[in-house]
């Protein structure tokens, strides 16, 4: 079936189908990484957002229950060059197409990927629509104009839980109302550090990692207030990655201001710009973001470069920032934009990749034993 994906700036990609009829809209970008598309589909940072993968191939070993980042599809829409329909792999449920048929998210193959990726390298990720029914170039261009930019969006509120959650034996185990509040809430609390995650968009891999690295984790909406937490009386808090714009996460930011120095704390990617904005910085929108598993990222403490997953299309201002409060821990090789952060006296540190990736390198999954030392000091 005939589609055609329109760029605001007016260049046009036309491709097909092979997921059925549709439409999308959102901001067009694009991610390096050969493996891992299920993961990138579920990823709720992606939201708004229409992902092409620059691997050529996709879809060859299919999709299975337990590889996901969240409860559903979150990309707008997925575009490959070739889509492998025979899928081979021993843990395969379901093929790709029926995958993204059963949860209404058009995917499209037969694109010129390796041409949409030097146009969003040198023009910067741009909003686009690709439909399967309006084939008309001119019209999906004045109404890719008309799609809100992500600058300014506040896209946390529209992925986060609804409803806390303990993530309990590599699940959530959801609570009912005012159960946060219970003195029995943590039921670890002898034998395990206990942390409460803030969802901004949270990755399911990175509660695995925090349960596996030994911590009792509850997991609360984007709008819990500091009160709230810290009637809670967790031993840290964690700040988790997610879509949009920072910036107009400001009820994430004044939480986690008012938290600094009562608790530890640490996060990951959209968290590491919070973080930065409850230091008093700014963040600014990186021209086509940083999306793959193969960012090469140096350790400033020990020197080491550690190749890691991203995804993320903002980053912070370190030049905002005091540098007699804050220091800078991690910069991307690539373009030496801030990779991580800390607080020179305060227990707070935070990475803008994800130590967590699955699939991805493991190089930086020392940061979790970082975040359990800093509690048994603080």
């Amino acid at each position: 079936m005939k589609a055609l994906l329109a760029l605001e700036d007016g260049r046009t990609f036309p491709c097909r189908s092979f997921t059925g009829p549709g439409e999308a809209s959102g901001e067009v970008v694009f991610n390096t990484s050969m493996t891992g598309y299920q993961e990138v589909l579920t990823d709720p940072s992606y939201s708004g957002q229409m992902v092409t993968m620059t691997y050529p191939l996709v879809g060859n070993y299919g999709v299975n229950p337990e590889d996901v980042e969240s409860a559903r599809i979150q990309v707008a829409a997925f575009l490959v060059k070739e889509y492998q329909p025979f899928p081979s792999n021993f843990r395969s449920t379901q093929s790709l197409a029926d995958y993204l048929k059963g949860q209404g998210v058009l995917g499209v193959e037969g694109l010129d990927t390796r041409a949409l990726t030097r146009h969003i390298r040198n023009g910067g990720a741009m909003r686009a629509i690709i439909s399967t029914t309006d084939l008309d170039a001119e019209s999906l261009i004045r109404r890719a104009n008309a799609i809100p930019s992500m600058e300014g969006l506040d896209l946390a509120r529209d992925v986060t839980t609804e409803t806390a959650y303990r993530w309990q034996d590599g699940r959530p185990e959801f609570l009912a109302a005012g159960e946060i509040l219970d003195a029995g809430i943590w039921r670890q609390r002898e034998t395990r550090p206990s942390v409460v995650a803030i969802d901004f968009g949270l990755k399911y891999n990175i509660a695995r990692c925090l349960e596996k690295a030994g911590f009792e984790v509850v997991v609360v909406p984007a709008a819990t207030e500091a009160g709230t937490i810290m009637a809670m009386a967790p031993d840290g808090l964690f700040l988790s990655n997610g879509p949009g714009d920072p910036e107009p996460v400001a009820y994430g930011i004044e939480t986690t201001r008012e938290l600094l120095g009562r608790l530890p704390i640490f996060g990951i990617c959209l968290g590491n710009q919070i973080l930065g904005l409850a230091l008093g910085g700014r963040t600014y929108k990186l021209k086509f973001g940083h999306r793959g598993a193969n960012q090469p990222v140096k350790n400033l403490a020990t020197g080491k470069v550690e190749i890691t997953s991203q995804n993320h299309g903002f980053a912070v201002d370190m030049k905002s920032l005091s540098s007699d409060d804050v220091e800078v821990t991690h910069i991307n090789l690539n373009d030496n934009t801030v990779e991580g952060i800390r607080h020179r006296r305060l227990p707070a540190f935070a990475v803008q990749y994800h130590p967590e990736a699955s699939p991805g390198p493991h190089d930086a999954a020392y940061l979790f034993d970082q975040f359990r030392a800093m509690m048994k000091t603080n």
